[in-house]
C-alpha cells in the first residue's frame, strides 16, 4: 500500500469513527423535558466510558500521526495503523455497551487485543508526543476495564 492509499483509507476510517463517536455523544447535551427517572447504571458503564475516552484520545493521536505522515515522517505509520484498529473496536464496544447489548463482552475481548497493540505502538512515542502519551494511557485504562468485563 502506498502512502496516498494509506492516507486515503486512514482519512475514511477517521471520518467514520468520528461520525460514530459524534452519534454516540450527540445526545449527551440534549435535554428532554420529561419527568422520567434516569436509567439504572449498566453493567457496561465503565467499559463504555473508557472506550469513549480511547475514542477521543485516539482521534487526536491519529490526526497527529497523519499530520506527520503527510510531512514525510513515516516513523508514526505503525502507530497510525494500531490506532485505527483500536478506534474501530473501541467504537464497537462503546456502541454495544450503550445499547446494553450482550455482545459487549465478545467485542471487549477483541477490543482488549486492539488496545494492547495500540498501547504498545503509542508507548514508543509517548515520551516525545503528548498525543501518543494520552492515547497510550487511555488504552491502558480500557485494557483494565475490558479485562474486568471478560474475566
Amino acid at each position: 500500500m502506498n502512502r496516498r492509499q494509506f492516507l486515503g483509507s486512514a482519512a475514511a476510517v477517521s471520518l467514520a469513527s468520528a461520525a460514530s463517536f459524534a452519534r454516540a455523544h450527540g445526545h449527551a447535551d440534549h435535554h428532554h423535558h420529561h419527568d422520567m427517572q434516569p436509567a439504572a447504571a449498566s453493567a457496561y458503564t465503565a467499559v463504555r466510558q473508557t472506550a469513549a475516552h480511547c475514542l477521543d484520545a485516539g482521534q487526536v493521536c491519529l490526526t497527529h500521526c497523519l499530520s506527520l505522515l503527510t510531512q514525510g515522517d513515516t516513523s508514526m505509520s505503525d502507530c497510525a495503523v494500531a490506532v485505527r484498529q483500536m478506534l474501530a473496536l473501541c467504537g464497537a464496544v462503546h456502541d454495544l455497551a450503550a445499547q446494553n447489548s450482550p455482545l459487549t463482552r465478545d467485542a471487549a475481548k477483541v477490543c482488549l487485543d486492539a488496545c494492547k497493540q495500540c498501547a504498545k505502538a503509542c508507548k514508543e512515542h509517548a515520551a516525545h508526543h503528548a498525543e501518543c502519551k494520552a492515547c497510550y494511557e487511555s488504552c491502558l485504562d480500557c485494557i483494565k476495564e475490558c479485562e474486568k468485563l471478560v474475566a
